[in-house]
C-alpha cells in the first residue's frame, strides 16, 4: 500500500483498553488492521444495496415443531430460488433448526428474502449479514 496515509485517533483510555482486550481475543497484531477492518465493515453496512446485485448470508434460528413453519420457509425460499446460492440446515437440538442460506444476486430480491424470512412467525432468531460482492473494498 504505498498510498498508506497515517493518522491519530484519540480514545478514553478504558475505552481504548477494552478494544485492546478485543484485539488480542480475535487474534490481532496491531490496531492499526483492527481499525481498517472496522471501517471497511462499516462502510459496507453503509454502502450495502446501493449497486443492482448483492449477496450476504441470512442466519435464522427456528423450532422446526412450530406451525408448519419448516413448510412455510421452504415455501418462501422456492420463490426467491435465483438469489439462493446455496443452503446449510443444521439439526442443533430436538425441537431447533439453524439454517444458513448464502444470498447473492439483484438487490431487491436479496433484500426482499432476507427481510421475508427473518419476520415469518415463528423464526426465534434472524440476522442477515451483508457482503461486498466483489472487489469495492480493498
Amino acid at each position: 500500500m504505498s498510498n498508506t496515509i497515517r493518522f491519530g485517533v484519540s480514545l478514553d483510555e478504558e475505552l481504548l483498553r477494552m478494544f485492546d482486550a478485543i484485539l488480542v481475543d480475535k487474534g490481532y497484531t496491531n490496531r492499526s488492521e483492527a481499525v481498517r477492518d472496522l471501517i471497511r465493515s462499516s462502510l459496507i453496512e453503509e454502502k450495502w444495496g446501493d449497486g443492482p446485485e448483492a449477496c450476504g448470508v441470512l442466519i435464522l434460528v427456528y423450532d422446526h415443531h412450530r406451525n408448519d413453519l419448516s413448510r412455510r420457509l421452504t415455501n418462501i425460499q422456492h420463490e426467491f430460488y435465483e438469489v439462493i446460492i446455496t443452503s446449510l440446515h443444521i439439526h442443533t437440538d430436538h425441537e431447533n433448526c439453524l439454517e444458513i442460506i448464502v444470498l447473492k444476486g439483484a438487490t431487491q430480491k436479496v433484500r426482499e428474502l432476507a427481510r421475508g424470512l427473518v419476520s415469518v412467525t415463528g423464526v426465534k432468531f434472524g440476522v442477515f449479514n451483508p457482503a461486498p460482492g466483489g472487489s469495492e473494498f480493498k
